[in-house]
């Protein structure tokens, strides 16, 4: 459905100009709309195959590369608990903490999916002749604040669920309730755990991409090949 409407979107575009679309340079047989399907391909492959390895158990808690710890600002309160022997409640929390961040990253999809289909088409073309991590690089600074604020209820809804926003009140409020707590502490859950679940995404993004540009064996689709293989051997 998605790509029928890409695709009807682009024939729209293109009504008025000639049969003969015009050509990247160097490289006489890939269009511009083939160069942009392939970049929105190369980027939905990216998203799909990060959301597949974040979005199960242990995908970001057995994963020392993207496992979330404390937010930094509470990380004083984790410190002071286990000198106390409350170790136990601070892993709780920050187990329930990744639990949420593995549910929530498999309601992104669609998300991110819109993202991309928003792409230009000189964007793309653009992207094509760029670096290995062009597409993600682009996407990063175009949609992070649009994505945000998306994904932003999918989390807080999934932290509530997991009980992980319970988890973490009471290690804060076990924190402010001693004596000699004088600044009292309550970082934003929600918005730390947002911000580590869309960075690993879009690390996953830039990994595949990378893929993509490197090895032949990526490229998943006909697209993919065809402006790919073009890309790989340069503008």
């Amino acid at each position: 459905m998605i790509k029928s409407l890409f695709l009807a979107s682009l024939l729209t575009m293109f009504a008025t100009s000639c049969d003969t679309l015009s050509k990247l340079p160097g490289a006489t047989s890939i269009t511009e709309q083939e160069a942009a399907q392939g970049i929105r391909e190369a980027l939905d492959q990216g998203v799909g195959r990060g959301i597949n390895l974040l979005n199960k158990q242990d995908g970001f808690f057995g994963n020392q590369a993207y496992k979330l710890l404390m937010p930094p600002d509470a990380q004083k309160i984790e410190t002071t608990l286990r000198d106390l022997g409350m170790g136990g409640m601070v892993d709780r929390a920050i187990l329930q903490i990744n639990r949420a961040a593995e549910d929530a990253v498999g309601f992104a999809r669609p998300i991110f999916v819109d993202a991309i289909r928003d792409m230009s088409i000189m964007d793309a073309l653009n992207i094509v002749k760029g670096s290995r991590d062009a597409a993600t690089q682009y996407f990063r600074q175009k949609t992070t604040e649009k994505l945000i604020a998306a994904f932003s209820p999918v989390i807080k809804q999934s932290l509530d669920k997991f009980q992980a926003t319970k988890y973490y009140s009471d290690v804060v409020n076990t924190y402010n309730r001693f004596p000699t707590t004088l600044n009292k502490i309550n970082p934003d859950l929600p918005s730390y755990v947002v911000g580590r679940s869309v960075d690993a995404l879009f690390d996953q993004i830039a990994k595949e991409e990378a893929n993509i540009r490197s090895n032949a064996g990526a490229r998943s689709t006909e697209i993919l090949k065809k402006v790919f293989g073009y890309a790989s051997k340069g503008f």
